[in-house]
């Protein structure tokens, strides 16, 4: 991962005397509500419903196992004992006081972390491909490209003041794992007929309150052009967004109202001026970035005859491997998901020892390294085949080996209305009911790859238009209910989700879940996707077996799980 430097060191440490010294003349009563606002958002402090909240970057989700530990002392000294990891391979903490703030920040600092650009209309945190450097089907490892947009957006003078928000995401895979098509620029590593390396360049992308998918504007940039054509499109955006209207002011909205032909034109003409002014990436720097990012010293794995044995002999074990690891472009290595998503816990959220207990596995079984990934779950990257028993012994221990990557129960979801004060409704317990509903390992298996994303608003932390099943909550004259989506995708080709119908009462979500499952099993093709169904069916069957044929499940029809089911394929059993 990239060391910081004595200059890195120097501009973390001073941002944090600058905001003890903010907090202590706000706290004074110095320093107004409305001045300090601006001061903590750009140390990622939100005012959330019951007290503030801090969120911590984790530049392309890589975290050392020392950090790790440091946001296990963090969330022990300081908060209340565990911390939640987002969408956007960053870490929340729910309950600091303000005025210990700047004391978590000077620990973070101690450890090369911080808060910077975690909010505020600035570009936020670089996302990537969780298995960037690893994967079989990557071109090229992003992270060196993303750790160079770091550096270069990391406290720009001409972008501190968007008109909003930005997020950037970079991918190196033939398979997009970084859903770079719902970034405000999403950047792919490619390679052009010459066998020259390059991005093709995405622009307007992204979810909220207009879910908008990004749209190709360039083919074929040269990776030495990278910076000089962001700034252009940077620029673009900073002169011609909307700043009249906060909810019109994304750079989707702007490349909409111009249309992606017309902002093409804008952002080449303004590339003529800034390639003129930034300097060309050469050879040897993005060398220099590489180097941070060389594969850790594998060691050759001849006989892998523990390992298949172990899992020949052991049914729970070849389970959790089925589910919880991937392959890996080292022979003899693979890549471990750590499972954030055990049924009786909040997706995302990792208590303190889990933390610290993670930590020293990464230390013993990984080469001391975590990676966060943008559907709430940990990597341990680098996981030797005659490690994996011993790894997975230690992570059940812990709780956080619950064989359900790729399931249904591997749901995305924000705080919802349990922490934040733009939330209409719980996302929370709504995961709780599905996992309550869905607890059968095995149906979940033979069900096959369904992704939920829930969302306690509009604001769509929680990615629900590009779930499988999107769950967004809504309030109706101060009641929780819920509208559901079918058919979004974020992986292959994104989607966004078709409307359902008529927005469905908390109590009902697991079973209308279920319902939609129960068309979905008796519809699809072998080897089909949920997406795929839903777009070769159409909504209709859908919406006959939530509102009507048997009666509307809505409105008080037998639990699914008392329901028969269709066989999952021939011979398999149902729930």
């Amino acid at each position: 991962m990239y060391q910081y430097d004595t200059l890195d060191r120097q501009l973390v440490q001073e941002r944090v005397a600058d905001f003890r010294e903010q907090t202590a003349r706000y706290l004074a009563g110095e320093l107004g509500e409305e001045e300090f606002k601006p001061l903590r958002l750009m140390n990622g402090l939100y005012l959330q419903r019951f007290a503030p909240m801090l969120r911590v970057a984790i530049p392309y989700g890589v975290l050392s196992s020392t950090q790790l530990r440091m946001l296990a002392s963090i969330a022990r000294r300081y908060d209340r004992g565990y911390g939640h990891f987002t969408t956007r391979q960053n870490i929340q903490f729910n309950w600091p006081a303000l005025e210990r703030v700047p004391d978590i920040l000077a620990d973070l600092a101690s450890v090369d972390m911080h808060a910077i650009q975690t909010s505020g209309n600035c570009i936020r945190n670089i996302t990537c491909d969780h298995l960037a450097g690893i994967a079989p089907d990557e071109i090229a490892d992003p992270r060196p490209y993303c750790e160079l947009l770091r550096q270069w957006s990391t406290l720009h003078p001409e972008f501190a003041y968007l008109p909003r928000k930005f997020k950037i995401a970079v991918t190196g895979a033939r398979r997009d794992r970084a859903v770079i098509e719902a970034h405000d620029v999403g950047l792919r590593l490619i390679e052009n007929d010459a066998g020259q390396p390059g991005f093709e360049v995405l622009v307007g992308g992204g979810l909220g309150r207009t879910p908008v998918i990004g749209k190709v504007l360039r083919e074929f940039l040269p990776h030495r052009d990278l910076l000089a054509y962001l700034q252009a499109i940077m620029r673009v955006y900073n002169l011609e967004g909307r700043r009249d209207n906060k909810y019109k002011a994304r750079i989707k909205i702007l490349v909409n109202a111009l249309g992606i032909g017309e902002f093409r034109r804008r952002a080449e003409a303004e590339w003529q001026v800034t390639r003129q002014n930034v300097t060309p990436l050469e050879a040897d720097e993005i060398d220099v970035l590489r180097s941070h990012f060389e594969p850790p010293p594998y060691r050759p794995i001849v006989d892998t005859g523990s390992f298949e044995a172990n899992r020949a002999a052991h049914a729970a074990f070849a389970r959790w491997i089925r589910f919880n690891t991937v392959g890996h472009r080292q022979p003899g290595y693979r890549a471990v998901f750590v499972s954030l998503k055990a049924p009786d816990s909040p997706p995302g959220d990792m208590t303190a020892g889990q933390m610290e207990g993670l930590a020293s596995l990464a230390d013993r079984f990984s080469f001391g390294l975590i990676r966060t990934s943008h559907d709430q779950n940990l990597l341990l990257a680098d996981v030797a085949l005659d490690d994996l028993r011993a790894l997975w012994t230690q992570l059940a221990s812990l709780d956080l080996a619950t064989p359900n990557i790729g399931t249904l129960t591997n749901m995305i979801c924000c705080p919802g209305l349990d922490f934040c004060g733009l939330a209409n409704a719980e996302s929370i317990s709504v995961a709780r009911q599905i996992n309550a509903l869905f607890d059968d390992l095995d149906y979940l298996h033979d069900l096959g790859d369904v992704r939920i994303k829930i969302s306690g608003c509009m604001n769509a932390c929680g990615h629900h238009h590009v779930g499988h099943i999107g769950i967004l909550g809504v309030d109706k004259k101060g009641e929780e209910w819920y509208q559901i989506t079918i058919g979004g995708s974020a992986e292959e080709r994104t989607r966004l989700g078709r409307r359902l119908g008529p927005a469905v009462p908390k109590a009902e979500v697991a079973r209308t879940v279920a319902g939609i499952l129960d068309v979905h099993v008796a519809h699809r093709r072998p080897d089909e996707s949920f997406p795929d169904t839903v777009e070769r069916i159409g909504v209709a069957p859908f919406q006959e077996k939530v509102y009507g044929g048997e009666g509307p499940i809505v409105h008080g029809s037998p639990p699914a799980r008392q329901r028969q089911r269709p066989a999952l394929h021939p011979g398999g059993a149902g729930r």
